[in-house]
């Protein structure tokens, strides 16, 4: 069974349809630069491009970086536009795509989900957390097994500031830090998480799990286990299809 995913982030829109048998993408991934302002038109408008690239006509699963209620209204903004908040997202891009079936996920949460089904958490119990570094920190938390959705810990106070200006990977870009000066940063956040949290096993998503060998082996003194995501960048694209299918049955 295929769905499309597409994964709305602060810097691209990406999709693809999805094998969910295989928890993998079907076709290579789309990818078009997230508009700036990122505001509700524009994010359909990419949104549309990338859906349109595959000429697909069934269910669509997005995420979105951000607080999503009744699976559909957008609550916060952090990393777009601040038009998005109160935006019925459902309506918005299903009216986008000639009334496809559409649903909408926090971004982190649709990466966790599938983690936690195909990935680095399949069968662990106990508290796990994934945490994106990207624009910003994304954060998906689960106690055996169950999300405990739309955490949103990336904007966690760590040294008067949210953590995501101080330890995302544009924060890393945008000073110019080595790897070894972010993953102190990193490190320090995973501890301020790990104090209030008690977890087994950190997942380290976003763009940088696919060159965690480059940053965790200078990640020290964290009680618990910390490992890159499977799916790597892929994961959101791929809880995204996870969740319309579950929608669509």
């Amino acid at each position: 069974m295929q769905i499309f995913g597409l994964d709305i982030g602060g810097s691209g829109i990406k999709g693809a349809p999805v094998d969910l048998e295989r928890g993998d993408l079907a076709q290579e991934r789309f990818k078009v630069l997230t508009p700036h302002p990122a505001t509700p038109d524009g994010v359909a408008d990419g949104v549309k491009q990338v859906v349109e690239h595959y000429g697909w006509t069934g269910p669509v699963g997005l995420t979105f970086p951000g607080v999503v209620t009744d699976g559909s209204t957008i609550r916060t903004a952090a990393n777009v536009d601040k038009s998005w908040i109160d935006t019925d997202a459902r309506a918005l891009f299903s009216d986008r795509l000639g009334g496809l079936p559409v649903t909408v996920v926090n971004d982190a949460d649709a990466a966790g989900v599938a983690e936690m089904h195909f990935g680095a958490g399949r069968d662990r119990r106990g508290t796990v957390i994934l945490l994106t570094f990207g624009t910003g920190i994304g954060s998906a938390v689960f106690i055996d097994g169950r999300l405990v959705p739309n955490t949103e810990l990336g904007h966690l106070e760590l040294h008067g500031h949210d953590a995501e200006k101080r330890a995302s990977s544009k924060a890393k870009e945008d000073e110019d830090l080595t790897w070894e000066h972010w993953a102190h940063r990193v490190q320090k956040y995973l501890a301020h998480v790990e104090m209030l949290f008690s977890p087994e096993l950190f997942i380290i998503g976003g763009g940088v799990s696919r060159k965690s060998h480059k940053f965790l082996p200078h990640i020290q003194g964290i009680k618990a286990d910390i490992v890159p995501a499977q799916l790597q960048n892929n994961a959101g694209i791929v809880g995204a299809a996870m969740h319309a299918a579950e929608k669509d049955g």
